[in-house]
């Protein structure tokens, strides 16, 4: 690995194709026999740092339509989080069921799981029939593993019924020093970007553009408010470039004045700060605060000068999606992913039904809107937020910043990247969007 290694840092990568394939590998994982080890805890003190370890396991074997790369750098997403704490069900079946399907597929059935979709590295082997990537090729991934033997899966890819994440519901993820992807998840290294920035922006930067800019998310508009909650996290963040990139006005909910600040940095100027203003959604479990609703839209029509949400960019889930339809606009969406605080949502169906709003689902991101993301990045429109960098051995810290939400912007984790700054190749580029990419990183 050692040799790969210093290939690539010495830039020879025309040469890394012969170097072979290494038998093992380091990679960041959790064990099938210990996923009941939280079972009766409370989700806050279900630990990553107790279930993540970093392990020599085998190289799978390269199938048809596939690569192995070797990873210099990931980042941690909440599906790491949702693993590690085998919440709210085990990845294990996931595992079991794809295993199911054929020959090829029983390779990501094990007793452990290689975790993580998101990755920046080098095109190390190719499988039969790739034709668009060989070795040597710099690249980053996107997290949608998709058989494409259905034809409903060939109009919009994500409606295909044996869609998966990967390094979720796929093994061998990106938290590893080599991973096993499908050719189609490849998509050109933005060559301005060291490894860690480059792996930070994949799974929530595409997200965030099929859920408010595609035609099968908000398919936002110039001028459109846009209500962004948790605006300075790992998926806000993208959001709020995105929103105003696109000429739309973010209103952006931040917990903390520092949080605050940093959206401020980013451009936006409408932002509230959910603890200085007290908003208690939830009297108790089981009983929401319509009052608490009203003056949270109150606060927004201060700010917008009347004007209610067109769009609603919501991910927390149960703690906030009753006050979300109410303050959308007679009309507006609620677009939906993730739930991080609970997926069983509760609001009052008289404020959708009666002021004809929409909720929409999404979840990821097909190819082309992964592509149209990724590209966004490499043309330095939309820039990676990315607040600390760990290694591999303390991931199961980096995950719990993400678990406690005392992180901003993306956690990244330095795979086979000895440290950070390297992999920048088009410095000119860099120079270019060099102050952006400072503050954005700044986080």
């Amino acid at each position: 690995m050692n040799e790969i290694r210093d290939a690539i840092l010495s830039d020879q990568l025309s040469d890394i194709g012969g170097l072979g394939v290494p038998g093992s590998y380091r990679a960041v994982l959790v064990r099938k026999d210990e996923q009941d080890m939280f079972e009766g805890l409370a989700t806050k003190d279900k630990d990553p740092r107790k279930s993540l370890h970093v392990e020599e396991v085998p190289t799978p074997e390269l199938g048809p339509g596939e690569a192995i790369v070797a990873v210099m750098a990931s980042s941690v997403n909440y599906n790491t989080v949702w693993t590690s704490i085998f919440e709210p069900v085990s990845t294990f079946g996931f595992l079991e069921r794809y295993g199911r399907l054929s020959e090829y597929t029983k390779r990501h059935d094990l007793p452990y799981h290689v975790v993580g979709s998101d990755l920046a590295g080098v095109v190390l082997a190719v499988g039969p029939g790739v034709n668009k990537w060989k070795a040597g090729d710099e690249v980053v991934a996107h997290c949608l593993s998709v058989e494409l033997e259905d034809p409903a899966g060939h109009d919009d890819t994500m409606m295909d019924p044996q869609q998966r994440i990967w390094g979720f519901e796929t093994n061998f993820g990106g938290l590893a020093e080599l991973a096993l992807v499908k050719s189609n998840q490849l998509l050109p290294k933005p060559a301005h970007l060291t490894w860690e920035e480059a792996a930070a922006p994949g799974l929530v930067n595409a997200t965030a553009y099929r859920q408010l800019v595609s035609k099968n998310g908000a398919n936002m508009k110039q001028g459109d408010t846009v209500l962004i909650w948790g605006a300075s996290g790992g998926l806000g963040s993208y959001a709020t470039q995105m929103a105003l990139n696109g000429g739309a006005i973010p209103v952006c909910v931040v917990s903390s004045p520092e949080k605050a600040e940093i959206v401020r940095r980013m451009g936006a100027e409408l932002v509230i700060d959910r603890s200085a203003e007290g908003y208690r959604f939830w009297k108790d479990e089981n009983t929401q605060d319509p009052k608490e609703w009203q003056r949270f839209g109150k606060k927004i029509r201060e700010l917008t000068g009347g004007e209610d949400i067109d769009i609603v960019f919501e991910h927390p889930g149960r703690e906030t999606f009753g006050a979300s339809v109410y303050v959308a606009k007679k009309g507006g969406t609620i677009v939906t992913c993730a739930s991080t605080s609970g997926y069983m949502h509760q609001y009052d169906n008289r404020y959708l039904w009666m002021n004809l709003k929409k909720i929409l689902s999404s979840h990821f991101a097909n190819y082309k809107e992964a592509y149209e993301a990724n590209r966004l990045i490499d043309k330095g429109l939309i820039h990676p937020t990315l607040s600390k960098v760990y290694g591999m051995e303390d991931v199961g810290q980096a995950a719990r910043d993400v678990q406690t939400n005392t992180h901003q912007g993306k956690v990244g984790v330095l795979t086979l990247a000895p440290e950070e700054g390297l992999g920048v190749r088009d410095t000119a580029k860099r120079e270019q969007h060099l102050e952006a990419i400072n503050r954005f990183r700044g986080l």
